[in-house]
């Protein structure tokens, strides 16, 4: 099981053999919120529904969830919220808050994923998605299934 405690920037990932792992994380700067367009990270219970680029070198750059070549510091300034390394695309359990109609996670396309700005772990400044450090994503994808269970409370 995974939880995500965003006031804390941390995800927390309990495994199979007991042990719970903590990660610096990076939330939504515009704060919590499951609305279509908001750009803010999704709040309850959801599942992972697909994992996305195993076997994958680090910082691999994914467009449209497709690996497009390792990224470098020099496409930097060709887009923002670059998303690196793997993605475990989320969909919500809650029917109104984040499953179906203007609230649904998926159709949001809330990842959790590597990104090009590590150094702003433990701030709050995604587009809602949770970022990663490109290690750290790659070590809990390694550790996750499809279908396992991420909260994501305040």
């Amino acid at each position: 099981m995974i939880k995500i405690v965003v006031s804390k920037q941390v995800l927390y990932h309990r495994r199979k053999t007991g042990v719970t792992v903590a990660y610096p994380i990076s939330t939504a700067l515009k704060g919590v919120g499951n609305q279509q367009g908001s750009y803010q990270t999704p709040l309850g219970k959801h599942q992972i529904k697909y994992k996305i680029g195993e076997g994958e070198l680090p910082f691999t750059a994914f467009v449209a969830r497709q690996p497009a070549g390792v990224f470098s510091q020099d496409l930097k300034h060709t887009r923002s919220d670059w998303i690196l390394s793997r993605i475990l695309w989320l969909d919500g359990k809650q029917t109104g808050l984040n499953k179906r109609g203007r609230v649904d996670t998926f159709s949001r396309y809330i990842y959790i994923h590597g990104t090009d700005e590590e150094d702003k772990l433990g701030k709050p400044v995604s587009h809602g998605c949770i970022r990663m450090k490109n290690m750290d994503i790659i070590d809990l994808f390694n550790h996750v299934f499809c279908g396992e269970t991420v909260y994501i409370k305040k």
